[in-house]
């Protein structure tokens, strides 16, 4: 299996927890996308109550309803926020988060055309979906992921690496494009 060129930016990385000096990745772009969903669920919010309270038909429950509709229009956006650390991977979405040992898997599918999720499955039955574009903007979390599963492909649990494979050739070519352009070389 390929892996991901190193970044140029420091990995974001949380105090260690576990009390062998190494701490947790996130995705970097999280924070960015939580904001995107912030501001536009805002606005829907303050556009129906302005354009509403303009027609003068604003009552305390329609007011609930454009609360609810923006409530929901959050929730909607709000992407899932991605960790990984030695050995395991984590998804946690608006209601629940999902689990993955990345060292123990036992198939990884790649589904999807325009949103492509990466299905991981472990030995324990968990399982964890996962947009490649997380994997691409943030090769720390790429690695992890990588070298999880190349020690469970060695452990004889993870037979088919295909997908993974296919997928380190997309990531490693975003990333050394990004490379050239930042160095001015690529176009």
């Amino acid at each position: 299996m390929g892996r991901g060129f190193p970044s140029a930016t420091t990995p974001s990385r949380s105090p260690a927890r576990n009390g062998q000096g190494r701490g947790h990745l996130y995705d970097r772009h999280w924070t960015g996308h939580l904001r995107t969903a912030l501001a536009s669920s805002g606005a829907a919010l303050g556009l129906a109550t302005v354009l509403d309270a303009v027609a003068g038909t604003l009552t305390l429950p329609r007011a609930a309803l454009w609360t609810g509709l923006s409530a929901l229009v959050f929730g909607v956006l709000l992407p899932s926020r991605v960790t990984a650390g030695t050995g395991w991977l984590a998804v946690r979405g608006p209601l629940r988060k999902h689990r993955v040992r990345t060292d123990m898997l036992v198939d990884a599918r790649l589904d999807g055309g325009i949103d492509r999720r990466l299905h991981l499955r472990d030995v324990f039955g968990a399982r964890a979906d996962i947009p490649p574009r997380v994997l691409s903007g943030n090769p720390f979390l790429w690695h992890e992921l990588d070298r999880g599963a190349r020690r469970s492909h060695r452990a004889g649990l993870l037979r088919d690496t295909a997908v993974l494979d296919v997928l380190a050739a997309e990531i490693d070519t975003a990333e050394a494009r990004r490379l050239l352009e930042s160095t001015g070389l690529g176009s």
